[in-house]
């Protein structure tokens, strides 16, 4: 598969930690900032904020810090493709995002279940997939213009 429009790809492997949405962060702003829209880079920057908080806080809340998430960041032309592979347990993301929005007229004013909201809001395409290494792989993809 060719690549046309590739403006920029990076990849970024991090502990298991809370700690390393820091790096995680500042990886993305050297990526990103200059390629992406103000509105767009920070729409983004809070979809990668939650996916990468979520593989901590619950894919691998059981595993070691040493257990590695695995970050990539593409940017196109025509728009920008965030994924996270973590290495918990098989995850229905739909069925979680479509629970929250159903439990509550206003799913925004509880705590669970917020970051799958944001995450759906701010990107055009969300999509959590489980691959044949027993990885899942969060993927975000957002149109730039």
């Amino acid at each position: 598969m060719i690549n046309a429009g590739l403006l920029a790809q990076s990849n970024l492997q991090v502990k298991t930690t809370l700690t390393s949405l820091e790096e995680v962060l500042f990886w993305f702003e050297g990526i990103a900032f200059t390629l992406l829209p103000s509105n767009i880079f920070h729409q983004c920057q809070i979809a990668l904020t939650e996916g990468f908080t979520n593989a901590v806080r619950h894919a691998h809340r059981a595993l070691p810090e040493t257990t590695l998430i695995e970050l990539e960041v593409k940017v196109f032309s025509p728009w920008i493709e965030m994924r996270i592979w973590d290495r918990g347990e098989p995850f229905d993301l739909e069925k979680a995002l479509e629970s929250v929005l159903q439990m509550h007229a206003d799913p925004l004013e509880h705590e669970g279940g917020r970051g799958l909201i944001f995450m759906s809001k701010l990107t055009d395409e969300l999509h959590y997939i489980r691959l044949e290494d027993q990885r899942n792989c969060l993927v975000m993809k957002k149109r730039i213009h």
